[in-house]
């Protein structure tokens, strides 16, 4: 299995990351939802939606929201937040979406907090891509939140150890073949684990290219969370708007 197969699936994923900032998370979703001016009660994916928290906090501020992600786990836990106009299903963002998973197509899909870059090939990030296109409506948004690759070279911490639950995570990090990995070992009940992450650092243009060979133009692309312009040496954050192509 492929390691976010695994590694999303396990209660160690959902300890190690439990301190993010959600506060931060939902400024940030206010101010592009705002900046994106998506009518009232527009239908939106959240692809790769992890926990649920931002499907929704999208929900309350008023659209219609299906969360989507590959672990079943999460999912599963997501179900208790379901309404009318919310809804989490299992699905991996590679496969169509429309009419497979949804019966009605999105005003826009956000792919958000680096849930993109995980595949070895070329083709599979493409197959994201095409998917997203077949499940807009024409003029429909993408918003595609991803690692600006020039700062994760620059600022990258090799080693450290993260204490949480009485868990010492042990992280290392490296960049090799264009992959940033992040190597997690920690011991939990007198027993070892072993788990990695492996995300491809695309640099802007490939992701450009990408869109537009799918049937995308570039909208804009910010460089951090309170929507900066993108700078590619000094910005933390490639946050990519794409407007599905008039046909």
């Amino acid at each position: 299995m492929a390691w976010f197969e695994t590694w999303f699936n396990t209660p160690y994923y959902h300890i190690l990351y439990k301190d993010r900032n959600f506060e931060e998370a939902e400024q940030f979703i206010s101010l592009l939802i705002d900046d994106l001016q998506l009518h009232a009660g527009a239908t939106i994916i959240d692809l790769a939606c992890g926990k649920g928290r931002h499907s929704v906090y999208l929900n309350k501020l008023g659209f219609k929201v299906l969360g989507l992600d590959l672990s079943e786990e999460s999912i599963r836990q997501n179900k208790v937040f379901e309404n009318t106009t919310l809804t989490f299903k299992v699905h991996d963002m590679r496969h169509p979406i429309y009419p497979e998973v949804s019966a009605k197509k999105a005003d826009a899909v956000l792919n958000l907090f680096t849930s993109f870059g995980y595949f070895d090939s070329e083709e599979e990030d493409r197959k994201i891509f095409r998917s997203v296109e077949g499940t807009l409506v024409p003029g429909g948004l993408f918003v595609l939140d991803f690692l600006n690759e020039k700062w994760v070279k620059n600022t990258l911490v090799p080693e450290e150890t993260i204490t949480k639950q009485d868990i010492d995570f042990h992280i290392t990090k490296k960049i090799e073949n264009q992959f940033v990995i992040k190597d997690i070992r920690f011991t939990d009940k007198g027993i070892a684990h072993h788990y990695f992450e492996k995300v491809k650092l695309h640099p802007l243009e490939t992701i450009k290219n990408y869109a537009a060979a799918c049937g995308f133009e570039s909208v804009k692309t910010y460089g951090d969370y309170t929507l900066q312009d993108f700078d590619a040496e000094k910005s933390p954050r490639c946050i990519n708007v794409f407007r599905k192509i008039l046909k």
